[in-house]
């Protein structure tokens, strides 16, 4: 019986998504149309991402480790379990942002339009798809516009999931724009939804996000990229088995 309401919860969690989607959809469309509009259309993806979790009995907590100036350009790199995931990084920046993901995202109807214009799409297993995909990501971070990437590339099929080896682009990426990384860490979102909460269900429940410090990159080269990738890996594990052995 516990399955089964987890279960119901997904479809109501998915239902609000959609409709909230389709209630915004005009102005997505419109604010999605010009470059210079993407600022307000991530201010309303934001609203609907808070929006929708919270019809659904979902919310985010959000605990920063030192005052973060938000408008600031930088790369977000959040460990991933959960498709909430994408919801709650949403309230980090307060300046433009744009997300890179797996291409695959085209196919999905509430993230087509984003990863069509604003968001990035990257092929796996394509090293032409990335290199096109880290360029555009160059271009967006010398144009004022933060990027989240999820170092691990994807949810792992391990449950309960386990932090996964970090992709180097990230790193590679902030490095070569001498922008911050800023670390996430996400405690238990994936009890609340793990990965896209149809074989587990989901439940109502607050997400406790913690945001650490950016790590400065300026001065640092391509050859630091991969001592660069451990510290973020190592701080947002420690952070994983802290939370762990509290709780």
């Amino acid at each position: 019986m516990k399955l089964i309401a987890r279960k119901l919860h997904t479809y109501f969690y998915l239902f609000c998504v959609l409709f909230l989607y389709l209630f915004f959809h005009s102005f997505f469309y419109y604010f999605s149309r010009k470059p210079e509009r993407y600022l307000t259309l991530n201010k309303l993806r934001t609203k609907w991402a808070k929006w929708s979790s919270a019809m659904s009995g979902i919310f985010y907590r959000l605990e920063f480790e030192v005052e973060l100036d938000r408008k600031k350009t930088c790369v977000i790199c959040p460990n991933h379990t959960s498709n909430l995931d994408v919801s709650w990084a949403t309230l980090i920046p307060q300046g433009n942002f744009s997300f890179m993901g797996k291409e695959e995202l085209l196919q999905n109807p509430t993230t087509k339009l984003f990863f069509k214009t604003i968001d990035i799409t990257v092929k796996r297993d394509s090293n032409i798809s990335a290199f096109r995909a880290f360029k555009r990501a160059s271009e967006y971070l010398k144009s004022d516009i933060s990027m989240i990437i999820f170092p691990e590339g994807k949810i792992a099929e391990d449950y309960p999931p386990q932090l996964q080896e970090f992709k180097i682009g990230p790193f590679r990426l902030a490095i070569e724009q001498q922008v911050p990384v800023v670390p996430v860490t996400s405690f238990n979102t994936w009890k609340t939804l793990w990965d896209d909460g149809l074989k587990y269900g989901s439940q109502p429940g607050i997400c406790a996000i913690f945001v650490h410090k950016p790590i400065e990159t300026v001065g640092l080269k391509l050859t630091d990229a991969d001592a660069l990738r451990e510290e973020v890996f190592r701080i947002i594990n420690q952070k994983l088995k802290d939370y762990e052995d509290r709780y």
